[in-house]
């Protein structure tokens, strides 16, 4: 049995969690969230997938 996993699914497991746990994070993992995709955008490397 074979188990792959992508990275966007476990970073969203996680910050959710993360946000139960203290819900005070959600607007710093949110703003995270933005800054890496807008970089990675910016550099357009389009083909990692979050």
């Amino acid at each position: 049995m074979s188990l792959s996993l992508s990275i966007g699914p476990l970073v969203s497991l996680i910050a959710g969690i993360l946000i139960l746990v203290m819900p005070r994070l959600l607007s710093t993992i949110v703003a995270l969230y933005l800054i890496v995709i807008g970089v990675l955008g910016l550099l357009g490397m389009h083909s990692l997938r979050l």
